[in-house]
């Protein structure tokens, strides 16, 4: 028997050590997760995922993907059951909760974790899981979407991936919906003469007898549609932004010289979007040139499709159009996918503004243009805020809203707008948003009823409205 004495010294040596040994709380990452309106299927409200600890290893021969999960996440309601979204093509090679292996079933494309949960509790769910990475459909029509959503393999066995509104699940489970956020640490195991690359800075990157290992951290709470994942023969440039910001360009080895004439103009660019939308968000920024065409806002480092880098001159206007998305979409993201003109618009409106600033196109013809298409669009995909869901990222987001942003500072004045148009990200960094606060705040900038302003532009989808 144990003496009182060993009993009392254990538990004050088990006292001392415990706060040294906690996990940390990553409170950074705590939402309030919704079931979307558009894309029900897709996340689980019933799960407030707090923290992705991601550690991958890429088998480029096999083409297989060898996964470790760490997820802290909040369960919001009692369950008896926990669920995350995890492509078909991963298997599930086993699972834990608190350190305890518990049963599970992988249904689709959805991972159900036999573990009851009580509400506001927090868990630490593994799953080890490993397979080939495939895209799933996306709902549009867009051309650059035609391959599918999610992680793609190349034919020489490089990765990456574009996965808005969803797909993040085709290479991690997660919960795939746009108003939980959370923190993220990724680690990747490359082959050799490779390299991973995703979100955040990089902390470290080490060759070993199994390949290039990097890992990255993201200070700032992500959604999954925002995260990102390259692998392939990268070399790695850096530069210097506003206020000391570190860029970070990730560049095929092939002919990297190509994409640096574009990119050494960032830090202007950088420096002509605070001007409009306030300090820059994160702790660092960046590019990586992928395979393929399309370019995608992912958070901190733009993923640039090198198809898309074709023509000398487009690259930049594009790049502007990412990196406001830092502001609108990154920091301040919709709740729901109905509120995806939020980012679109803004964007498109900026890429606009740029344009006409730097002598591309003058304004008159891209307001003329946003007119145009504000017709055109609502009478093939609806209102920008009450779009065709099969028709996910159409024109209508981007050229309607346009023309409702350009609407909108005639009606409230030029001074209002801007303070709007950088108030709004700037008032609630990191934070889920929706159409009624972002028409709250332009109420309270202007004194102006705007509420039919708002449910005019968006919802109507005939011009001039019925």
């Amino acid at each position: 028997m144990r003496t009182l004495s060993a009993l009392i010294a254990t538990t004050l040596l088990t006292a001392v050590a415990l706060p040294a040994a906690a996990a940390p709380s990553y409170d950074g990452g705590l939402s309030t997760p919704r079931e979307d309106s558009y894309y029900p299927q897709h996340g689980d409200p019933g799960v407030d995922v707090l923290h992705y600890g991601l550690d991958l290893r890429w088998h480029r021969g096999s083409r297989t993907l060898v996964g470790s999960a760490d997820i802290t996440l909040r369960a919001t309601a009692d369950a008896d059951d926990l669920q995350l979204d995890l492509g078909r093509t991963l298997h599930v090679r086993e699972v834990s909760v608190d350190g305890t292996r518990v049963a599970s079933s992988h249904d689709g494309a959805v991972l159900h974790v036999e573990q009851p949960v009580v509400s506001d509790q927090r868990y630490l769910v593994h799953v080890g899981y490993r397979g080939t990475p495939h895209t799933v459909a996306a709902p549009s029509t867009r051309s650059d979407q035609r391959g599918g959503l999610g992680m793609r393999v190349t034919k020489d066995g490089q990765l990456r991936t574009m996965q808005e509104p969803y797909g993040a699940f085709t290479w991690y489970p997660a919960n795939d919906q746009p108003s939980d956020k959370a923190l993220l640490d990724v680690r990747v195991t490359a082959p050799k003469g490779w390299v991973g690359v995703s979100n955040g800075r990089l902390l470290s990157r080490k060759r070993t007898a199994a390949g290039t290992v990097t890992r990255f951290h993201l200070a700032h709470p992500v959604a999954t549609y925002l995260t990102t994942l390259a692998v392939g023969p990268y070399v790695h440039r850096t530069a210097t932004g506003p206020h000391g910001l570190p860029l970070s360009y990730w560049l095929p080895r092939s002919d990297p010289e190509r994409y640096l004439k574009v990119l050494r103009h960032l830090p202007a660019d950088l420096r002509w979007l605070e001007d409009r939308l306030g300090r820059y968000p994160f702790e660092s920024a960046g590019v990586v040139v992928v395979p393929g065409a399309s370019a995608m806002e992912t958070q901190t480092l733009v993923t640039f499709g090198a198809k898309t880098w074709a023509a000398s001159e487009i690259p930049r206007e594009i790049l502007v159009h990412e990196v406001a998305h830092q502001w609108y979409g990154d920091t301040v993201t919709p709740s729901d996918w109905s509120d995806l003109w939020m980012n679109e618009g803004m964007a498109m409106y900026l890429e606009a503004r740029w344009s006409a600033s730097h002598g591309r196109a003058p304004w008159s013809a891209w307001t003329n243009y946003f007119s145009q298409r504000n017709r055109r669009d609502r009478a093939e995909q609806g209102g920008p805020g009450d779009y065709d869901p099969g028709m996910f990222a159409s024109g209508c987001v981007y050229y309607c809203t346009s023309a409702m942003y350009e609407k909108l500072r005639g009606k409230i004045g030029n001074d209002a707008f801007w303070q709007l148009v950088q108030q709004w990200p700037q008032s609630q960094p990191d934070a889920n948003v929706d159409r009624a606060g972002f028409a709250a705040m332009a109420e309270e900038l202007s004194g102006q009823d705007l509420g039919d302003f708002f449910e005019t532009w968006l919802t109507s989808p005939t011009w001039p409205p019925a």
